[in-house]
């Protein structure tokens, strides 16, 4: 079996008359060995900053000298990204042969579960002193959620989605994501709504938790190229990742590493070598060009508040796709007002909104907009449009960025 036939017998198992529920995954690894009893998690569940977060968390576990594992999805280019251990994704034949391992163990679970299981094995085979686990959806039925008691729980921002699956309240949600808390592990939750706050403290029966803390956070410079900052009165640390979201995804980490005892010397070479592809990375000077695959409202909110921090005051090129099953007039109506003009395409995906069909929202808003129908045909497009002193933004979908990436 080669990488790309792993991938595909992966990708075949779909939720189509599945339920949510933990029943088929602890199956399938209690037939391979329960992999999962061999290791120690940081668990993470929320709606935006996971991916970022986690990055961060595993990056200093790796400076403290232990070997860390990083279960994160979506990729943004390769299917191997879903599984690192200190910063390398999985070897291409290690995957197709644990992959095998995996489907000859299974019977009716979905890919998630799969991919969860093949996480599981791989990280245990490679001995990993930690693994940094990210929830795929919700949380209290989430196939990483299979786990016993992790060395830490830490919940990011919540907003309201997948609203049909996880309940149609910021409450509801948030019950749904603070499922992973378990007894004796502590609790690092970011600043949240009341109604969020309330729903995990009801879950945190005896657990340490700790809330971060926004008005300790101090920054104390911001370019393109990173942000200095430091948080109740530690540091300076520095970050590659932009935007004051992330600043607060960087306290939230703190709080966990913290927590979990590392060393200092640790955190602060953690925090600053740490990388997350595709979340405000600058990827071209004169003109400007950052990629962003934020995907909500609340994503494009963090987007232009950014940007604004970054470019004050200047009107941006928008390069945009997203995916139909979105808020994505929401997600306009806060572009708009920061939009120089909006050049629409569409990810490669099913779920995809057509070009057209975003181009003529952008319209009725009061945007300028034109529809391009291929990602390679808007990125010509929006950089022929660019002159050395503009900034070009281009978001809307993880799935985009991927593709922009290797355009790019």
């Amino acid at each position: 079996m080669t990488d790309r036939e792993a991938v595909e017998q992966l990708r075949q198992r779909a939720w189509t008359g599945q339920t949510p529920g933990l029943e088929r995954i602890r199956r399938l690894l209690d037939r391979l060995g329960r992999p999962q009893d061999g290791l120690r998690f940081v668990h993470i569940a929320g709606s935006n900053g996971k991916g970022s977060t986690a990055a961060l968390l595993a990056s200093a576990l790796t400076q403290a000298g232990l070997r860390t594992g990083l279960y994160t999805s979506p990729h943004l280019q390769r299917f191997h990204e879903r599984f690192q251990i200190d910063g390398g994704p999985i070897p291409p034949n290690t995957l197709a042969e644990t992959v095998r391992t995996v489907l000859d163990a299974a019977e009716d679970q979905t890919e998630f579960e799969l991919m969860t299981a093949v996480g599981m094995l791989y990280f245990r085979a490679a001995n990993c002193d930690f693994v940094v686990l990210e929830t795929g959806l919700g949380g209290r039925l989430d196939s990483t959620n299979v786990i016993e008691s992790p060395a830490a729980c830490l919940i990011t921002r919540i907003g309201l989605e997948h609203t049909q699956l996880l309940g149609d309240t910021l409450g509801k949600i948030a019950g749904e994501k603070a499922g992973i808390i378990k007894p004796g592990s502590p609790v690092v939750v970011c600043k949240q709504e009341q109604a969020v706050l309330d729903a995990i403290s009801a879950r945190c029966d005896g657990n340490a938790l700790t809330v971060t803390a926004p008005d300790r956070l101090r920054r104390l410079s911001c370019s393109p190229e990173g942000q200095r900052f430091t948080y109740r009165d530690r540091g300076p640390y520095q970050i590659s990742l932009l935007g004051g979201h992330q600043l607060e995804n960087a306290a939230a980490a703190l709080d966990t590493l913290w927590a979990l005892g590392l060393p200092e010397e640790a955190i602060t070479r953690g925090l600053e070598n740490a990388r997350w592809p595709g979340r405000l990375e600058l990827v071209r000077r004169g003109p400007d060009v950052l990629l962003d695959g934020g995907h909500n409202p609340q994503c494009m909110q963090a987007v232009v508040q950014a940007l604004d921090e970054l470019y004050p005051g200047k009107k941006v090129l928008f390069l945009l796709g997203v995916m139909a099953d979105k808020d994505f007039i929401s997600m306009l109506q806060i572009l708009l007002p920061y939009a120089k003009q909006v050049v629409c395409t569409a990810p490669d995906s099913p779920r995809a909104l057509p070009p057209e069909e975003l181009s003529a929202c952008v319209q009725r808003l009061g945007g300028t907009a034109q529809a391009c129908p291929t990602v390679r045909e808007a990125v010509e497009t929006v950089l022929a449009l660019a002159g050395p002193e503009d900034v070009v933004c281009m978001c809307g979908s993880l799935y985009l960025i991927g593709e922009l990436k290797e355009l790019l």
